[in-house]
């Protein structure tokens, strides 16, 4: 059977042409078990369209695993190094992650307590529930009226160290159903999104970069960002803005001589935009909740400066100021328009473009409410490469 490919079904709130490119339903391919051409095929298919479904596939860790690694032979460890996250106590990914213990690199997550799965006799999933981490929460009235929120936008990846992966790889086990919650923005605009319960939602880089006017695509083209080291053992004590979209500025960030033993030289500085490897095109690619500094080169000799952001280059090292920029850049692709939520069904399998989107968890579910998902991803090989001197030049 020949490969096929059919467009993801879009929620009526997607603006759909904004979503040509984007996602596809494959069929004709299995992915445990695909020879060397049918992969060539699949990875060009994940790079043009970013992400990628799956219906009614069965996949043990294994065969998640080696799929995933297909993407980057080469690498090996899980992305955020395998068994320190779960170890790590302060880091606030630690209660959302269960490793599975003959395939290391594959991790359980989820809600409840899911009994003798691949080697774990109990393990009990916590589902990110935006109340342990929001600075404003949405009342418990509210929320048993069905409203939620985006927990946090983010890409996978350690930000220390570990190179960000280029794959992730989701399969449902156990999916609970439920009612259609209400994802509410929270930050004046009014923005809602109606999500299916536990939805996974997704927003395009390559869009994010598309929607900022002519000062802030020069600004993107020219700007590295900086994270903090140990990342999400710094940002433990802080709390995110109700959008998930990047952390408040109160100050309450770990001091970095409380952290556990860093070096300079594996801080990550990593380019704002970031160049997809099958279509050449610019995704914005920013961990908000974890940047700390930005770096913004002067533009090109001969560009024209008029109505540009910082011609000569800057330093910005103000967090609240760097949190404020790129907030600007980034808030309007997460529209409730420019956002897929995946309506989660058991046995499917989403596999990602990590350097290519941001994605989020969304809402709450009841603790009797199981909900068991393998992830995979792994610390790249290399590290994203960033616009050219032609790109710079066309945007700058």
């Amino acid at each position: 059977m020949a490969i096929e490919t059919i467009p993801l079904t879009l929620p009526p709130s997607a603006d759909a042409s904004k979503f040509v490119d984007f996602g596809r339903e494959v069929k004709g391919l299995n992915p445990g078990n695909f020879t060397p051409e049918e992969f060539k095929e699949l990875e060009k298919l994940l790079y043009k369209h970013d992400a990628l479904l799956f219906r009614d596939v069965d996949l043990s860790p294994e065969q998640q695993y080696a799929l995933t690694k297909a993407f980057d032979p080469t690498s090996e460890n899980y992305g955020h190094g395998n068994n320190k996250t779960g170890g790590t106590k302060k880091s606030i990914l630690h209660p959302d992650l269960k490793t599975i213990p003959h395939v290391p690199q594959v991790q359980l997550i989820g809600n409840g307590t899911v009994y003798n799965h691949e080697g774990l006799a109990e393990a009990k999933l916590k589902h990110p529930h935006h109340k342990t981490f929001h600075k404003t929460h949405i009342s418990d009235a509210d929320e048993e009226k069905g409203a939620t929120r985006f927990y946090r936008w983010h890409i996978d990846a350690a930000l220390y160290d570990l190179n960000p992966p280029k794959v992730t790889t989701l399969y449902g086990l156990n999916v609970p159903g439920g009612p259609h919650q209400v994802c509410r923005y929270d930050d004046g605009t009014g923005d809602e999104l109606e999500v299916p319960l536990g939805t996974t939602a997704f927003v395009s880089g390559r869009t994010m970069f598309e929607l900022l006017p002519p000062e802030l695509k020069s600004l993107a083209v020219r700007s590295k960002v900086k994270y903090a080291p140990h990342p999400y053992i710094w940002m433990s004590p802080s709390h995110a803005m109700p959008t998930g979209l990047g952390i408040e500025t109160e100050g309450l960030e770990l001091p970095l001589n409380e952290l556990p033993a860093w070096e300079e030289s594996k801080v990550m500085v990593l380019p704002i935009l970031w160049k997809n490897p099958v279509t050449s095109e610019l995704h914005f690619q920013v961990h908000p909740c974890a940047i700390s500094e930005l770096y913004v080169d002067p533009l090109p000799e001969g560009a024209n400066k008029e109505g540009a952001l910082y011609p000569d280059g800057t330093h910005i090292t103000d967090l609240g100021a760097v949190r404020g920029l790129v907030y600007k850049m980034q808030r309007p692709a997460i529209d409730p328009k420019f956002v897929y939520p995946h309506d989660w069904r058991e046995k499917d399998l989403v596999i990602f473009h990590n350097r290519g989107v941001l994605h989020t968890v969304v809402g709450a579910f009841t603790p009797d409410q199981v909900r068991a998902f393998h992830q995979c991803n792994l610390a790249a090989s290399d590290r994203p490469i960033g616009p050219s001197a032609e790109d710079v030049k066309k945007w700058a």
